[in-house]
C-alpha cells in the first residue's frame, strides 16, 4: 500500500485529487494539505507527496526541498506542469522524483505514482536530454570554478541559510523577510557568496549548492 499525501492551494482540487487516488486498492490517501506548514506537519506518514505547482511565493520549489531535506527517500510529483523543459528541470533539480503535466489524463497519474513509488521517474527524451547536459552544465562550473566540489566552501552559516533559500527560488526581499534582516544585508551576503563559489549568478549559485547537496556536503 502505497501512502499519499496531496498538496494542493485549492482545498477541493485536492479532495477531488482524493476522492480518485482512494478507488485504487494499493493506494491510501493520508491527507490533504493546502500550505507548506500543513504538508510539513504530516511528518513521515508518507511514502509519496503530489504537489501542486500553484503554491504561492514559490511554495511548490520550497515544499519538495523541505520535504527532501526530511526525508531523502519520500517520493515526490510535481503536478500540474506545463510542457515547458526547463521548467520541468527546476523542480526535478529541487528535489522532485518526477512530473505529472497538465494535460495527462488519470492513467498516466496513476502510472507516474506507480514508476515513482518504485524509484523509477518516468521523463520524455526531451527532458532526460535536458538532464545530460545539465550533469556537464555541472561538470564545466566546477572545473571553471576552480572550487573542490568534493568539500564544502567556506561559507558562513548565515550564508549558507541564504544560498539554500535562493536555492529555493526565493528573492531578496522574500529572504529577508523569512530571515528577519534587512534586505541590503541580503544582497551582501548574496555578494559575498557568489564572490566564494566563483559563480556569475543566483541560478549558478543554485546549481552548486544542488551539487553539494547531491553530494551530502
Amino acid at each position: 500500500m502505497t501512502r499519499i499525501l496531496i498538496v494542493d492551494e485549492i482545498r477541493l482540487n485536492a479532495s477531488v485529487m482524493a476522492a480518485v487516488l482512494g478507488e485504487e486498492e494499493d493506494l491510501e490517501v493520508v491527507g490533504t494539505a493546502t500550505t507548506v506548514e500543513e504538508a510539513l506537519a504530516y511528518g513521515g506518514s508518507c511514502d509519496l507527496v503530489l504537489v501542486s505547482t500553484g503554491l504561492p511565493e514559490g511554495g511548490t520549489t520550497r515544499l519538495i526541498a523541505r520535504l527532501r531535506e526530511a526525508d531523502p527517500e519520500v517520493g515526490i510529483l510535481v503536478v500540474g506542469l506545463a510542457r515547458e523543459p526547463h521548467d520541468i528541470l527546476r523542480h526535478i533539480e529541487a528535489g522532485a522524483s518526477g512530473y505529472v503535466l497538465r494535460e495527462d489524463s488519470v492513467e498516466e497519474l496513476l502510472r507516474n505514482i506507480r514508476a515513482a513509488r518504485r524509484g523509477r521517474a518516468l521523463v520524455s527524451p526531451e527532458i532526460a536530454a535536458l538532464l545530460m547536459e545539465r550533469v556537464a552544465e555541472l561538470a564545466e562550473l566546477a572545473a571553471d570554478s576552480g572550487i573542490d566540489l568534493s568539500r564544502p566552501p567556506d561559507l558562513t552559516p548565515r550564508e549558507r541559510e541564504v544560498l539554500e533559500l535562493i536555492g529555493e527560488g526565493l528573492t531578496n526581499q522574500q529572504i529577508a523577510d523569512r530571515l528577519f534582516i534587512e534586505l541590503g544585508t541580503v544582497k551582501n551576503h548574496v555578494h559575498s557568496i557568489l564572490g566564494k563559489l566563483n559563480v556569475r549568478s543566483r541560478e549558478e549559485a543554485a546549481r552548486y549548492l544542488r551539487a553539494l547537496e547531491k553530494r551530502g556536503l
